[in-house]
C-alpha cells in the first residue's frame, strides 16, 4: 500500500467513525447500523455486547425520541494494515439533553453530568467500503456540574 492509498484509507476510516457518531446524534439509527459489518459486535459502556445489525438497531431504536446527544470526537488515531483491516481509537466527550427542554438562544440546557470516554474500533474493508466490525466503548470520567438556571 503506497503512501497515498494509506492516507486515503485512514481518511475513510476516520470519516466512518465520525459518520457513525453523527448518525446517533441525529437519531438516524439505520444509517448508524450501516456503518457496521453484518456480524459486528458493539460493546457500549455498562451494557451487554450487541451482536449483529438486528440487535444494534433494536437497542438504539428503543431509546426515547426525546433524548438528544452530542458526541464530540477528538484525539483520533487510525492505523491501517495493508491486508484490509484497521484500528481506530478516539476520545469521546458526550453531552445529553432532552428535546422537551426549551430551545433558548444559547441552546437547550444539557444534563448536569457529561462523560469522557473512548471508542476503540476494528474496521475491515468490504466490497461496500470500510465498516466497523468491532467497537468497544467505555467511559473514563464523569463530570457533574451544579444545576443552574438557563440563560435567557
Amino acid at each position: 500500500m503506497d503512501a497515498l492509498a494509506l492516507w486515503l484509507a485512514e481518511r475513510q476510516c476516520r470519516h466512518l467513525v465520525m459518520a457513525a457518531a453523527e448518525a446517533v446524534d441525529h437519531q438516524q439509527y439505520q444509517a448508524f447500523v450501516d456503518c457496521f459489518t453484518e456480524d459486528a459486535v458493539l460493546q457500549r459502556p455498562g451494557g451487554e455486547p450487541l451482536s449483529g445489525h438486528g440487535a444494534i438497531l433494536a437497542s438504539y431504536a428503543s431509546k426515547s425520541p426525546d433524548r438528544l446527544t452530542q458526541h464530540l470526537l477528538c484525539n483520533h488515531r487510525v492505523t491501517v494494515d495493508p491486508s484490509g483491516w484497521a484500528e481506530s481509537s478516539c476520545k469521546v466527550l458526550l453531552y445529553v439533553s432532552d428535546r422537551r427542554r426549551p430551545l433558548l438562544p444559547a441552546g437547550r440546557l444539557a444534563d448536569a453530568s457529561h462523560h469522557v470516554g473512548q471508542f476503540l474500533d476494528r474496521l475491515v474493508q468490504t466490497p461496500d467500503g470500510w465498516r466497523i466490525q468491532n467497537r468497544k466503548a467505555w467511559f473514563e470520567m464523569q463530570v457533574v456540574s451544579p444545576v443552574t438556571s438557563p440563560a435567557s
